[in-house]
């Protein structure tokens, strides 16, 4: 049998022993060039033979040992060469004026060290920062092979760490023992950074770019190697003690301007800090840090002493507002805008200035003196004194024409405090809703508190369509009429507006004294802000107008056509006026007119032919209508000729005179009773009263148009004075001469002026009776469509739809409830007293 002969093999060398004899040389080549790349001799360095060495250990499963020399050997670094230069600059007077500030350091002194000690961080870490990327390309493998598989910081991360280790968290060695605390150079390093930033807040310059190395510095470095991104050391350390250190300075600075400065220094002082404080983050700081800092400053600059800055005698709010201190007011509105969303200080102060300035204007209303001597022609139109006076002369308003000026006064102020306000709040607020809703909330409450507000913003509508549009352009004309909606937009109590605009424009149209095209665009702008409703019988009155014009065209067409001689002696203009479209006082039915309200007027005998000829014509193809001459409402034309004046051989007396009096139709019936009166006789007021049959109020306004005024003093009163009285005797005045051909008699009228206290009272009587009847008809309406509801549901929706007329009382509406359930239109619903049911 055959055997393998046995054979000797060597022995191996261990294989532990080959990988530390390949480990040693690998690790001093890396270890030199590690020192090459401290001292900045790394140009002969070959980083494809480096990266072979680590990776050789790495591939030996030495890749431990290799991270534990490394970072030894960094230590040792820091150790022998990084932190003798750091402790060389950390002195016992920089710890001292850098951590206790004291009395006797000036600025350029803690300047200069606190530089000094920042540019030798800054160097060390720079120099630290580049060597270890550097360490890091060459070790690449490691952190690729190693750290990666055993879960550790990467050798970048553990080296860069140690700027933080043996830097940052270093004791302050010998110099620390002359202080109780146990300081770091971190603690320093915080202390000297946020004592420079202090320094140029207070106006100093610094070198922005060395902070913005050492707060790099501070975002790199973490606070453990694992790098957690919330855990930087600017984030955890710095930016806290700055932010706090910020809420100190800014607090008492905010505490010294109120001491010595002014509202306005103030403004400008915290808006220049919050962009300095942006700017700062922007290239000093970081980006992260800029809402946080900008709400200290809020905070403390702004809303700690806001109401205090507010409240400034001479330079607060009030101040700013009544000052029109533009650039102050947009600062502020964008101060408050940053720290209160609501803007409430804001807000409030606004309203109740408004009312102020608003109830200013009522009380300078009742200090002004309107009787002062004017010029006619510039203060009010002729109605409101005496239409058709002498307008270059100047004369003293009477009464009513005073009270007209103030209501017109008013008005314009009212406006010019919106215009005011309108401009702040487009220039200075942004056109901010919060602001104009609360801004418009106080002038409609100061407006309706004023007793007379609709009355007055009728009047300023009713000045200025009747003088004012004349030689206005087309944007002046729809400024007007958007400034008469605007302080409509305003009023509650609209259904008083309409009642006095009605008026207003009734005497307008029948006078001709407006263009139709401004009054039906200045209604067609109220139909569009108030609705149908409002303007129904403004429109009716517009409507009845073009028929009569119609009417009046047709009727001479008529008249011509039958070759009446005696008809065709007057040219008749005849306007035919819906009864309910138009007010009261228009169609013979005014408080003023009830002593003759059922009293027909006698009219002379060749009006009342061509009233017959009129009636005959249009009953002929309206037949049930009825037709009623109101005499107060209109206008004549009279050709008047005065004789000779016999003894007169020179000047107007001496010859015979023509002229054409325009007169209201009273005027018209009182003179032509004088056409058949002897020379030298008279005619007393009764006796003219009884002639007339006219009402003794409008008989007076006539005579005192006809006999008072020296334009039209075509009657002679006995006695002369200036008021007419039921005991006076009237003549014909032969020697009546005017330079005018066409002279138009004074209308002494109030339908234009503001009414007397009386009359007022008579109007709110009229109105609230016409509102029991809206209420009326609202409650029915509703519950109609309801059917049932509880009592404090009715009040609400008759509240809610009557709003854009009035604002109706709760009483006035529990009146109407309790007198529709006896009218038996409700019902109470049975074993639920509070609600109310439809009786169809």
């Amino acid at each position: 049998m055959a055997s393998r002969a046995n054979k000797m093999r060597p022995i191996r060398r261990p294989i532990m022993n080959r990988e530390a004899s390949e480990f040693e040389p690998c690790w001093i080549l890396l270890r030199d060039a590690l020192t090459d790349i401290h001292t900045k001799n790394a140009g002969r360095l070959s980083f494809e033979q480096l990266y072979r060495a680590s990776y050789k250990i790495v591939l030996r499963k030495k890749g431990e040992l290799l991270y534990d020399k490394v970072r030894t050997f960094e230590e040792e670094w820091f150790r022998d060469h990084i932190m003798p230069p750091i402790s060389e600059l950390i002195t016992n007077t920089l710890v001292s004026v850098a951590l206790f500030h004291p009395p006797a350091s000036s600025m350029h002194e803690r300047r200069q060290m606190s530089e000094k000690f920042l540019r030798g961080i800054r160097d060390s870490w720079e120099e630290h920062n580049m060597s270890m990327n550097m360490i890091a390309d060459i070790l690449m493998y490691l952190d690729r092979a190693y750290t990666a598989e055993s879960k550790k910081p990467s050798i970048f991360a553990t080296t860069i760490g140690l700027f933080r280790d043996h830097i940052l968290r270093n004791s302050l060695g010998a110099v620390a023992q002359d202080f109780d605390q146990p300081y770091i150079v971190f603690d320093l390093l915080t202390a000297v950074t946020l004592d420079l930033i202090n320094m140029e807040r207070d106006g100093d310059i610094i070198d922005r770019s060395l902070l913005l190395k050492i707060t790099s510095m501070l975002e790199d470095l973490y606070e453990t190697d694992e790098e957690i991104d919330n855990q930087k050391l600017y984030t955890t350390i710095f930016e806290p003690k700055y932010i706090d250190n910020s809420r100190v300075f800014y607090r008492m600075e905010c505490e010294r301007l109120l001491r010595e400065s002014n509202a306005s220094t103030w403004l400008r002082h915290a808006q220049r800090r919050l962009n300095e404080e942006q700017d700062r983050c922007d290239t000093t700081l970081s980006i992260s840090t800029a809402d946080k800092i900008a709400k200290v400053v809020e905070t403390e600059l702004v809303s700690a002493k806001l109401d205090e800055f507010l409240a400034l005698d001479g330079t607060g709010l009030k101040s700013m507002i009544d000052n029109d201190r533009i650039d102050d007011l947009t600062i502020l509105y964008s101060l408050i805008s940053r720290v209160d969303k609501t803007k409430h200080v804001l807000k409030n102060t606004l309203q109740t200035r408004v009312m102020e300035l608003g109830l200013e204007i009522e009380q300078a209303l009742k200090r002004t003196d309107f009787s002062a001597p004017v010029t006619v022609a510039g203060a009010a139109d002729g109605d409101e004194a005496m239409e058709g006076g002498d307008k270059s002369k100047v004369q003293t308003l009477s009464a009513a024409a005073q009270q007209t000026a103030a209501a017109i006064k008013w008005v314009d102020d009212v406006l010019q405090l919106k215009d005011k306000f309108d401009t702040l709040w487009s220039t200075c607020f942004n056109q901010d809703l919060v602001l104009q809703s609360a801004v418009t909330k106080s002038f409609s409450e100061f407006i309706n508190m004023f007793a007379r507000s609709s009355e007055y913003v009728s009047l300023f509508i009713d000045d200025n369509l009747k003088r004012g549009i004349k030689g206005k352009t087309e944007d002046e004309v729809d400024i007007v009429l958007d400034k008469a909606i605007v302080l409509l937009r305003y009023l509650t109590d609209r259904d008083m507006f309409e009642r006095y605009y009605q008026k207003h424009l009734a005497r307008r149209l029948l006078h001709g004294k407006s263009e139709i095209h401004i009054e039906k665009e200045m209604v067609y702008r109220m139909k569009s802000e108030m609705g149908n409703h409002f303007t129904i019988k403004f429109e009716g009155m517009f409507k009845d107008m073009e028929l009569s014009r119609d009417l009046t065209d047709n009727y001479r067409d008529h008249i011509r056509n039958l070759g009446d001689t005696d008809t065709r002696k007057v040219d008749l203009n005849i306007n035919v006026l819906t009864t309910n479209n138009w007010p009261p006082e228009v169609m013979g039915r005014g408080s003023s007119q009830e002593e003759g309200a059922k009293m027909e007027c006698i009219y002379p005998s060749a009006i009342k032919r061509l009233q017959e000829s009129f009636f005959k014509y249009y009953l002929k193809d309206r037949s049930g209508r009825v037709l009623t001459w109101v005499s107060s409402a209109g206008t004549a034309d009279i050709k008047c000729v005065f004789p000779k004046i016999p003894g007169k051989e020179t000047g107007p007396l001496s010859k015979e005179r023509r002229y054409e009096l325009n007169v209201s139709t009273y005027g018209m019936i009182v003179l032509m009773l004088f056409n058949d009166l002897p020379v030298g006789e008279s005619l007393g007021f009764e006796e003219l009263q009884a002639k007339t049959n006219i009402p003794a109020p409008d008989l007076i306004r006539t005579l005192a148009s006809l006999s008072v005024a020296p334009k039209a003093r075509v009657l002679l009163k006995d006695p002369l004075t200036k008021n007419v009285k039921t005991t006076d005797k009237f003549s014909y005045n032969a020697q009546f001469v005017s330079k005018a051909i066409k002279i138009k008699a004074p209308t002494i009228s109030n339908l234009s002026k503001v009414e007397g206290d009386d009359e007022r009272k008579e109007t709110e009587k009229k109105n609230d009776q016409t509102r029991a009847h809206v209420v009326d008809a609202a409650i029915v309406r509703i519950m109609k469509q309801r059917k049932q509801l509880t009592h404090t549901q009715l009040i609400t929706e008759v509240i809610t739809q009557l709003a854009n007329r009035f604002k109706p009382e709760i009483p006035l509406i529990k009146k109407r409830i309790e007198d529709l359930l006896g009218r038996e239109y409700l019902e109470r619903v049975e074993g639920e007293a509070s609600s109310y049911r439809y009786l169809a």
